[in-house]
């Protein structure tokens, strides 16, 4: 994404050392600035004035021998530079304010290499490289924060943020990859993860299953071959479901440290808000506190990241004064392995056998009833007294894709009591992750049309709550979620849900067991128990946030959606959700009361969205500012 320079200086922006590091620290040894240009036309935000774009790529160094990263998985076979260090580096995007600015240092650890928080505060549209040429509205830039993204994944495309990390030569391992089609083609190739340490089709394995807990085989028809060390081509067998998974076990070579990410992060962070033990001196000051906003991806990153220690640097302090995890649920990352795969996180009925979403699960200290195991995500910053402030939100989808119901509940459903530094808040109705203004579509794949919601109006004021809470000390509004409280959540199977086109959905929650993954493919132990929120009348969930078009509805919000015949049928459709429109009039195929039973009027209809926005205003879980936008984006009304 970032042209970096054909040499690797110390450091560009410093001609001076702040502090003579040990060499024993992980530290921040040089920044390049790639360029430094003004961005939005010098257009001025506020008091902070216009923004100026900084891109660099930060080195690091780290005495593979030190405490601090003795468990990052293969850091003792990484190359060693001439003071026996490990050397990687990572490209860095900051936006600084030319004005005044808050003080706060606000780092988005990007998701697969991309910017996500401009849709998610600024109301920009979601982009499938690494943008900041669209400000949207300008939220972020008005609150004067000085913004960074920093790479931590590696393998991305160029248009990506992207981290380099040194190769392990000489380390082989078995490696795993996940492929279905969900098209009609008999034949395609597939990207593996890693390059193949050997391309004899004696040496791997190909199985095919129609749904992830159906037993593998490799039934007539079912073949591979290679096309080169990094790519395989599949062959269907004739009549197989274009949703079967296919599951691809081979010997693979060019092992990464990519825990070496959290490390990345870690000091990245501690160098940019000014601490002490680095190289150089950092292109940003007057930083007085630092918010992570994490958002899905990078939010099961930064679970990962803190409950592996690292929201403490090598001198001990605080990385992350405040941590935003958004769809996260309860999972963490594929990511401290030699062969890891960040990319992957199980679903309901994708990736659903990968690392990354075992105990613990929740940021309450607790024993695991299924391997005796006491834990907690705040174990290590507990600990060194180093943990953050953390806001942890969630949609439906999490509920039945991510077992949501483990952050806030013990597995035997008793309810948990969440740390004071914790704060979770549950977005009733919405899928996964929609940039505001979304549309509803069918797709192929998928029986029902698509869930739009976004929950960008509610993020927004929560993002305001979390520097105040940092900054001021000002308390957040109180947790909302599932779980917190008894008969919250109940078991999925037990859901009163509406009937609607003659049918009562029956979708199934992305089940949870005990993995064994020292074998390829991992074994299935004891099974945990996953709930869900309670449902009203109309199939939407209870408790938690209630958006203003879930709060007065024109149609049934769910954060599942199911696969169409064909796709797998009756799995889990990713993270889509469904939305559902009420009956015109009483309807015997539709359980659910018609529009015109629930709203008078067109002005009747927005007048309710008003009150929903205005009683969010009131909770601080919404800004008075974006009341009317709210009203006036509300969905098209029509008791037809």
């Amino acid at each position: 994404m970032i042209k970096r320079p054909a040499y690797l200086p110390l450091g560009t922006i410093a001609a001076s050392l702040l502090f003579l590091a040990s060499p024993t620290q992980a530290r921040v040894t040089g920044f390049d600035v790639v360029s430094t240009t003004p961005i939005y036309e010098g257009h001025r935000f506020s008091d902070a004035g216009s923004y100026q774009k900084i891109e660099g790529v930060a080195h690091f160094a780290v005495d593979p021998d030190a405490d601090h990263v003795a468990d990052i998985a293969g850091i003792d076979r990484a190359p060693i530079n001439n003071e026996g260090e490990v050397e990687f580096s990572t490209e860095v995007v900051i936006l600084k304010p030319t004005g005044k600015g808050s003080g706060t240092l606000f780092y988005e650890i990007p998701n697969r290499g991309r910017n996500l928080s401009f849709a998610l505060l600024n109301r920009a549209p979601i982009s499938d490289r690494f943008s900041v040429d669209d400000p949207g509205d300008g939220f972020e830039m008005h609150q004067g924060h000085t913004m960074v993204w920093g790479g931590w994944q590696t393998g991305l495309s160029d248009d990506l943020l992207t981290m380099t990390l040194p190769v392990l030569d000489g380390v082989t391992g078995s490696s795993r990859d996940e492929f279905i089609f969900d098209n009609t083609d008999r034949v395609q190739r597939k990207t593996l993860s890693y390059p193949a340490a050997s391309i004899d089709p004696g040496a791997a394995t190909l199985t095919v299953r129609e749904t992830p807990l159906a037993p593998r085989e490799t039934p007539k028809g079912l073949s591979f071959r290679y096309i080169d060390e990094k790519t395989i081509e599949i062959t269907r067998p004739e009549g197989l479901d274009a949703g079967a998974i296919y599951e691809f076990v081979y010997p693979a070579r060019d092992a990464l440290p990519s825990g070496l990410a959290f490390v990345a992060t870690s000091d990245l962070v501690s160098f940019l808000r000014g601490s002490p033990g680095h190289d150089v001196s950092p292109p940003t000051h007057d930083i007085d506190h630092t918010i992570g906003l994490d958002i899905s991806q990078s939010g099961r990153f930064m679970r990962d990241l803190i409950h592996q220690g690292f929201n403490a640097d090598e001198n001990g302090k605080r990385v992350f004064d405040g941590a935003m995890v958004h769809i996260a649920g309860s999972r963490k990352t594929f990511t401290n392995a030699l062969f890891a795969q960040p990319g992957r996180f199980s679903r309901q009925h994708e990736d659903h056998d990968y690392p990354g979403d075992q105990f613990p699960f929740t940021y309450a200290s607790s024993t695991d009833p299924l391997t005796g195991r006491t834990d907690s995500i705040l174990a290590a910053c507990t600990a060194s007294n180093t943990c953050p402030r953390l806001m942890h939100s969630d949609t439906s989808t999490e509920f039945w894709q991510g077992r949501a119901s483990l952050v806030s509940s013990m597995p035997d459903g008793e309810p948990l009591k969440m740390p004071d530094n914790v704060r979770l808040y549950f977005l009733a109705g919405l899928p996964h992750l929609n940039a505001w203004g979304t549309a509803s579509a069918q797709k192929a794949m998928c029986q029902y049309p698509t869930n739009p919601l976004s929950p960008a109006p509610v993020m927004r004021a929560l993002a305001r709550d979390m520097q105040a809470w940092v900054s001021e000390g000002t308390e957040p509004p109180a947790s909302a979620y599932p779980g917190l409280k008894a008969n919250t959540l109940v078991a999925p199977d037990t859901l009163k849900l509406p009937r609607i086109e003659g049918t009562i959905p029956s979708p199934v929650v992305n089940t949870l067991h005990v993995m064994h993954h020292d074998t390829q493919p991992p074994t299935m132990g004891e099974a945990y128990p996953v709930r869900v929120p309670r449902v009203d009348a109309d199939g939407v969930p209870e408790g938690g946030v209630r958006l203003p078009y879930v709060a007065a509805p024109l149609g049934t919000y769910w954060g599942w959606n199911l696969r169409a015949k064909g796709f797998g049928e009756g799995d889990l459709c990713s993270l889509d959700g469904s939305y559902l429109p009420f009956p015109s009039s009483p309807d015997d195929n539709d359980s659910r009361a018609p529009i015109g039973a629930r709203h008078a009027s067109e002005k009747a209809y927005r007048e309710a969205v008003r009150q929903a926005g205005e009683q969010l205003v009131r909770a601080r879980l919404m800004l008075p500012e974006d009341v009317d936008i709210v009203v006036k984006g509300a969905p098209a009304f029509s008791a037809r």
